[in-house]
């Protein structure tokens, strides 16, 4: 606690009933202890059918969602949270819904001027009534065989199948499935995988150092972004200044197209010619000891609590004006 600050009660929701359970879990711990060294009153919470009757009667100063997947992200208790006037951290409700949909925050994103591979959106029951030899086929012809496969809403790469053969589509488009009705199948971009943080501490949005990210295994899977020592990162990502000037300014277009505010991550690849390929956006970026958010706020010269404070406080000041 600086001589400046002010002690808070903060809530920190993390849990959830979304396949990123554990992720959120440890994203909401870490978030919790950073500030607590703060100095801050700290009620760390799953969200469950008494989380709204205890926000209403105790109305902390603000909560801090660290709530990974459609729990968090989808922008539904985004909107509650809003309906009780508690100060929240992160995106609005109506942006949260349109960075959550994939293929809608693609979309978005090339209306805006900026680089995303192409891609089809097939829905599970399209894929049934128009059968599926026909319809990957077509995918196929229009796509080439270098794809992407994803559920068009989720996180931490569950679900997510880059493709080493053609032969592999129809079972990366049924694991998709796994995860949700909707499955996004989209070329593959191929150079530097990076991703770059955006953070607001009260004068407006700023890209942090973008991360390069070298999985082992060659796939940022769920494995490579969770387990300690399956992927390298560099933070600062190992690209000319300019390059890093690329991604930062797209980073930080996406998050303005989309209306997000406080923090966000949105992940790309940079090709040979230096061209930034947006892939997604997280409204609500891991924060875990293996995650890149972190990593760019160190790289950045900051600690991991006295920005997670101040996001606080922004979220407060915002709902006070």
């Amino acid at each position: 606690m600086t001589a400046d600050s002010i002690a808070r009660t903060v809530v920190v929701l993390a849990g959830g009933i979304s396949h990123e359970r554990d992720v959120s879990l440890r994203s909401g711990r870490r978030v919790a202890d950073a500030l607590l060294e703060r100095g801050h009153t700290v009620i760390l919470r799953d969200p469950d059918a008494s989380l709204l009757p205890y926000l209403a009667e105790s109305r902390p100063d603000v909560v801090w969602p660290a709530l990974h997947g459609a729990s968090g992200e989808d922008g539904a208790l985004r909107a509650l949270l809003g309906m009780l006037d508690i100060p929240y951290v992160g995106a609005r409700s109506d942006a949260a819904r349109l960075a959550w949909h994939k293929p809608t925050a693609k979309e978005l994103v090339e209306r805006a001027g900026l680089a995303t591979p192409r891609s089809v959106t097939l829905p599970r029951d399209s894929f049934r009534e128009l059968g599926a030899t026909q319809v990957l086929d077509l995918v196929r012809s229009a796509l080439g065989d270098e794809l992407v496969v994803k559920p068009a809403m989720g996180g931490s790469a569950l679900g997510l199948t880059v493709l080493e053969s053609i032969d592999d589509l129809p079972r990366a488009v049924v694991d998709a499935y796994t995860y949700g009705e909707v499955a996004l199948i989209e070329q593959r971009a191929r150079g530097v995988e990076v991703s770059v943080g955006v953070i607001d501490l009260g004068d407006g949005p700023f890209a942090l150092p973008p991360v390069e990210i070298e999985p082992r295994g060659g796939v940022y899977s769920f494995e490579a972004r969770y387990n300690a020592g399956e992927t390298r990162f560099y933070a600062p990502a190992r690209l000319s200044d300019d390059v890093i000037r690329v991604a930062q300014e797209t980073a930080l277009a996406v998050h303005a197209t989309l209306g997000l505010r406080h923090i966000s991550r949105v992940d790309l690849i940079i090709d040979g010619a230096g061209v930034a390929w947006f892939l997604e956006v997280n409204v609500l970026p891991g924060l875990t000891e293996t995650s890149t958010v972190p990593q760019g706020i160190l790289a950045a010269g900051f600690t991991l609590g006295s920005v997670y404070e101040k996001l606080g406080e922004v979220a407060i000041a915002e709902q006070l004006s």
